[in-house]
């Protein structure tokens, strides 16, 4: 039973039923369950789904923000040996529509009537879709919709207890127990199938590198249907038995980090990012003495000898608190590249992020920097259960037992994917002496300027976003004399920024179209150019009147930019860049 999820749980219930295992924030006040809990509402969840008429191989979606209910439904519907499928909170109707068609799924757990809507309210007919489970059932009592129903509603008794151990005993650890749609930058979403096997053999071998207990603390806000999440929501916790946490909303993060206090904080390089420029926009509004003493600390940092032990006591110490991190030994960063520059600066401060590395069909990881041995620039070495090689074209390959059963419905994308056993990641990179993986770029988007000069885009854009100005930078340059940007500027920053100059904007286009603006983002390209190589460097660029949105087709779920949309949706922009 301990090679799949549904069995780790009934493990930890069992070796260990009153211990916390998950907390819930809801108005302000946090709530727990035990492991015995939580294996009572997953078995009692089961059952419900098995009398209903989930079945092995079948799919059910849940389309939720983070909450309990989340984990309890995807390990109800494994459990069944059916196949969960997460679908993103941020999705619009049209999307979740496809997603439930793609994987004919009878039964979807949706989170409240926002969501219910999508599909109440939504043009797709659905004939497959024959039962909608509301967790939180408030504004739908009216609804004339037979397949709705609560979530307390759904569910029955407990089950017989010799259903659930045989339903656990017969769970295959090699078979697909998991759809997780990759975000589609460049086409149609897949679902990638995983497998337990595919998890599991991942968090055996990392939990000891990290060196996670059961005493390690994790907040839960990243979505949960995407495969980072998964892995300290999930994966890891059911693993080794530490609590996880789930805050309000996304927008509480920051108060939830403070009160949490993690151990274990898995951030994607947009988190950091704004982290960094909400301590660097403050220290801008500070007074002359609590600047100077900042810049000192953050040229000393804290492994300065006596004064970084000085500037960790006055500085950073109460800086890690404020932001939520005092505690937090293990700061990950991952899903995305991130700066080095941002890597350095909160290494200074106390937080020596690991940067890791891996993808969806690998079941999320394959590297990561050790702590206490992070090479900044790099994203660690391989686990020991993941081979790593890098091919004749420089396209990194991945192997063992992580590799991912392959796509839904596709059988043709994944004979292109994996190939003799090695997964094609798509990825550009280098090892060094010492095995540390450094990701170059991605094969399908290396800039090929008219020059012939060979560049990464993501270096660019990722040095352009230190800037807490910049939210989101698309570099330019194939095929073209030079490099340039679209630049959608940080609305809640440059608002601020503006506001103090006395500029008085009313909206974001307004804002974007003040020369003074202008002024301050050819600023801060400047001083990112000298970070940058003279080939790379922005030579011109212009700013997006709005901001960039999923529903315009700009970004992904995952809010990843869509290149080829914005070229295509921006193409006036591009072409007064480069028509001059």
């Amino acid at each position: 039973m301990s090679g799949t999820f549904p069995g780790r749980l009934e493990a930890l219930a069992t070796a260990h039923p009153d211990r916390v295992a998950l907390r819930d924030k809801d108005r302000g006040l946090w709530s727990q369950l035990t492991w015995r809990q939580y294996r009572d509402r997953v078995a009692r969840t089961a059952w419900a789904l098995w009398r209903w008429g989930l079945r092995p191989g079948d799919h059910a979606c849940v389309l939720s923000d983070n909450r309990p209910e989340w984990l309890i439904a995807d390990l109800a519907i494994q459990a069944c040996g059916a196949r969960s499928v997460g679908i993103y909170q941020t999705n619009p109707d049209t999307e979740v529509a496809w997603l439930l068609e793609h994987c004919g799924a009878g039964l979807l757990f949706a989170e409240d009537q926002e969501q219910v809507d999508k599909i109440v309210e939504g043009e797709a007919e659905l004939p497959g879709l024959r039962t909608i489970v509301a967790f939180d059932p408030r504004g739908t009592r009216h609804y004339d919709d037979p397949r709705l129903v609560s979530w307390q509603d759904f569910l029955g008794e407990a089950p017989p207890q010799r259903w659930w151990t045989e339903r656990l005993e017969a769970l295959d650890p090699a078979a697909a127990a998991m759809v997780v749609y990759t975000s589609g930058t460049t086409g149609t979403p897949k679902g990638a199938l995983l497998s337990p096997r595919n998890a599991l053999v991942s968090a055996e071998v990392m939990a000891p590198m990290l060196g996670l207990g059961p005493e390690d603390q994790v907040l839960s806000y990243l979505p949960m249907c995407h495969v980072a999440e998964k892995i300290f929501s999930l994966y890891l916790p059911l693993h080794v038995g530490c609590v996880v946490h789930f805050g309000e909303s996304i927008e509480t993060v920051r108060t939830d980090l403070r009160e949490v206090q993690p151990t274990v904080f898995l951030g994607v390089p947009r988190i950091w990012e704004k982290l960094h420029a909400s301590v660097t926009l403050k220290m801008r509004d500070a007074t002359w003495l609590k600047r100077s003493l900042f810049a000192w600390a953050e040229r000393v940092g804290v492994d300065g000898g006596w004064q970084g032990w000085l500037a960790d006591l006055l500085v950073f110490r109460p800086l890690r608190e404020r932001l939520g991190l005092l505690r937090c030994r293990l700061p990950i960063s991952g899903a995305a590249p991130i700066a080095p520059e941002l890597l350095t600066w909160f290494t200074r401060a106390g937080v020596p992020i690991l940067e890791g590395y891996g993808q969806t069909e690998c079941g999320g990881v394959s590297h990561i920097n050790p702590p206490g041995d992070v090479r900044v620039g790099t994203v660690g070495p391989a686990i020991p259960c993941t081979p790593c090689r890098i091919a004749d074209d420089g396209e990194v390959l991945l192997g063992g037992d992580t590799v991912f059963v392959g796509y839904l419905h596709d059988a043709e994308a994944t004979a292109r994917t994996v190939v003799d056993g090695w997964l094609l990641t798509g990825d550009l990179g280098t090892l060094d002496d010492d095995g540390y993986l450094s990701i170059t770029g991605r094969k399908k988007e290396i800039l090929v300027t008219a020059g012939g000069k060979n560049l990464s885009p993501e270096r660019i854009e990722n040095v352009l976003k230190t800037s807490p100005y910049i939210k989101e930078a698309v570099a330019l340059g194939d095929g073209r004399r030079f490099v340039g940007a679209l630049i959608q500027v940080d609305a809640d920053a440059t608002m601020d920024w503006a506001a103090r100059q006395g500029l008085g904007a009313t909206s974001f286009e307004d804002l974007t179209s003040r020369e003074p603006v202008r002024a301050l983002v050819e600023g801060e390209i400047a001083s990112a150019n000298e970070r940058l190589a003279r080939v790379e460097q922005v030579r011109a660029f212009r700013l997006f009147p709005r901001e960039l949105h999923q529903d315009n087709g700009e970004l992904t779920a995952t809010q990843k930019v869509r290149r080829r949309a914005v070229g295509e949706i921006w193409g006036r922009l591009v072409e007064e860049i480069y028509g001059g």
